[in-house]
């Protein structure tokens, strides 16, 4: 399977057979209120489009062509041979009484677990935990705009303990438009104990070349390049 960020909470999962793009986008994203250049999407195909939550910048599925099912809310799914299973949660830690609902899916594909968590806004409680202590891949957000923070991120890593860690929903660029990295993943890094930071283009990963201990990889945002 191959794993490439598109940027703020959009991931395109492929596999073997089946395509899967996660929260898609609408133009002119906005991460943080610092970012000098907005994300674009541009045009994407897929099979399967999860949403999280019904926002513009995390449900704009005109973006993805190919007339993908799209999968909303929690409940159970298999689609293609994928199976899905999406998780209530709240997109702040006051149940919903800020920033409403948010859903986390957990995504059985090509033999691999992969944990998408949305815009989470809080640590995992334990009914939650249950339904994504499998995972071999998390998706976690870490740019504490709306969503976890990186301290609130290493906390559900600790939590699940997956085989990867991939950050998400931060701008990838630094605040004031130099080459340095962002202070979102130089913080998260330094939570996490990862000294060397160095993106890739993508992430290809089977069931034997899973890491044994909690590795952190970090993606180039695709919709900058």
């Amino acid at each position: 399977m191959e794993i490439s960020w598109l940027g703020h909470s959009c991931f395109q999962l492929r596999g073997k057979q089946v395509t899967l793009i996660t929260d898609p986008f609408a133009p002119q994203t906005e991460v943080a209120p610092q970012q000098k250049e907005p994300l674009r999407l541009g045009k994407v195909s897929a099979s399967i489009v999860t949403i999280s939550h019904e926002h513009p910048n995390h449900n704009y599925v005109r973006a993805v062509q190919g007339n993908p099912r799209i999968v909303r809310g929690p409940g159970e799914y298999e689609i293609s041979d994928v199976l899905i299973t999406g998780v209530a949660s709240y997109h702040d830690n006051q149940r919903g009484r800020e920033r409403g609902r948010n859903t986390i899916y957990v995504i059985h594909i090509d033999g691999i677990v992969v944990c998408h968590l949305g815009d989470l806004g809080h640590t995992l409680q334990e009914e939650q935990l249950e339904e994504v202590a499998d995972a071999d891949i998390l998706l976690v957000p870490i740019g504490g705009e709306h969503t976890l923070n990186a301290s609130q991120a290493a906390e559900v890593i600790s939590q699940v303990v997956p085989r990867i860690v991939i950050p998400m929903h931060y701008y990838p660029l630094a605040a004031d438009g130099s080459q340095s990295l962002p202070d979102a993943l130089v913080t998260f890094c330094r939570e996490m104990g990862v000294e060397a930071i160095n993106p890739q283009p993508r992430l290809v990963i089977s069931q034997s070349n899973l890491p044994t201990e909690t590795q952190v990889v970090i993606l180039s945002c695709r919709s900058l390049s």
